[in-house]
């Protein structure tokens, strides 16, 4: 299985007064065509998550919407709490062991620095080892269903890397 960690692409900016509930504060319209160009690029590589769990607020369901637009009609998306702020990774893990049946490819969009957290525990590094910049993704292998320590970082790219 092929699990991808994306941080939420370019929202607006944290304590922005249009914004008094963070929870609400969405992609800016520049971040979600660049996230878009990501996808576009990422698919025609393989990205292709046939389901999707995100963070409630916002901005990462923005986020999650646009990679699943990106890559097929028939990705499932599912909101999940533990990704939010203060994410929960043996929640995530176990959620997603049910929830994967027989895919092959699954993506989480959450918030950093948890990605950076989850990715590095997936992999057997110290926490704190892989900083996320916005709208990164990383695709992390496992053999079967994703554990801590058992993963191998396949890659981790930025749109910045992508040209976008």
């Amino acid at each position: 299985m092929i699990l991808y960690v994306i941080r939420h692409a370019w929202a607006g900016h944290y304590g922005d007064p249009q914004w008094p509930d963070d929870r609400l504060r969405p992609l800016t319209e520049p971040g979600q065509a660049r996230f878009a160009r990501m996808v576009e690029k990422l698919a025609g590589r393989g990205f292709a998550p046939e389901l999707v769990a995100t963070s409630p607020l916002v901005r990462c369901r923005q986020t999650a919407e646009i990679a699943a637009q990106g890559v097929s009609a028939d990705v499932e998306i599912v909101l999940r709490d533990e990704l939010a702020p203060g994410a929960d990774l043996a929640a995530m893990l176990e959620w997603t062991s049910r929830a994967a049946g027989q895919r092959e490819q699954v993506a989480w969009v959450g918030h950093a620095p948890d990605v950076g957290h989850f990715t590095t525990a997936l992999i057997g590094k110290p926490p704190g080892s892989i900083r996320f910049a916005k709208g990164a993704v990383a695709a992390v292998r496992f053999p079967a269903r994703p554990a801590p320590r058992n993963g191998e970082l396949r890659w981790l790219v930025t749109a910045k890397v992508l040209g976008c």
